[in-house]
C-alpha cells in the first residue's frame, strides 16, 4: 500500500540516521556512499560555495527535497536553491524542507547501487521539473553528463571528461572537472 505525503515527511524528519526518499508512494532510502562518490560530492560543493553568492542561493548536499510531478521527493546529492526559496520555508519553524519549483542546479554522483536508478527516474523528472542545469557525475569513469535547459524548453547534453565547465544556470560559476577527481 502507497505511503502517504505525510508519512514520508514523518519518516523523513524522525529518522536522524538515514536520508529517505519517496518514490510512487514506496518509501527509498538512500544507501551510504564509496569514497568515490563522497569525494566528488566533496569537491563539487567545496567548489560551488566558494563561488556563489550566499545573497541568491543555498547549496544544499543531500538536505532538502525536490517534489516531483508524480508526488515523489527526491534528495539530489547536492542542489543550488535560490535563497528567495529557502528563506521562504524558513518563516515557518520546523517546516521540511522540500522544493516545488525548479531549482537552477542539481548533481548526482554516480554508484553501483544508485546509478540505474538516477538514470532511468531522476534525471528525466528533474528534467520534466524545468530544473536549470543537470549534472551527472560517474567518478569510475571521470565523466560528466550535463543536462541544459534551452529557450525552448528542451535539453541539450555535453559530456565533457576534462577542463573548466562554466555554468549556464549559475553565471559567473565555473568548476574544473578535474578538480573533481581530488
Amino acid at each position: 500500500m502507497p505511503i502517504t505525503p505525510e508519512t514520508y515527511e514523518r519518516v523523513a524528519l524522525e529518522d536522524d540516521e538515514n536520508r529517505w526518499e519517496l518514490w510512487c508512494g514506496r518509501l527509498r532510502r538512500k544507501p551510504g556512499v564509496t569514497t568515490e562518490h563522497a569525494g566528488a560530492i566533496d569537491a563539487l560543493n567545496w567548489t560551488l560555495q566558494r563561488q556563489i553568492d550566499r545573497d541568491q542561493f543555498r547549496v544544499r548536499t543531500n538536505d532538502g527535497r525536490l517534489r516531483i510531478s508524480n508526488g515523489s521527493y527526491y534528495v539530489p546529492d547536492i542542489a543550488v536553491i535560490p535563497r528567495s526559496s529557502y528563506l521562504k520555508l524558513c518563516e515557518r519553524p520546523r517546516t521540511f524542507e522540500v522544493y516545488n519549483d525548479p531549482v537552477p542546479f542539481v548533481a548526482e554522483v554516480w554508484s553501483p547501487s544508485t546509478g540505474e536508478y538516477d538514470v532511468e527516474k531522476k534525471f528525466p523528472e528533474y528534467r520534466l521539473r524545468g530544473d536549470g542545469e543537470i549534472w551527472r557525475i560517474h567518478p569510475y569513469e571521470r565523466t560528466v553528463t550535463i543536462w541544459r535547459r534551452q529557450s525552448d524548453g528542451g535539453y541539450s547534453e555535453q559530456v565533457p571528461t576534462t577542463g573548466i565547465v562554466r555554468l549556464t544556470a549559475l553565471p559567473g560559476v565555473t568548476i574544473d572537472i578535474d578538480r573533481l577527481w581530488d
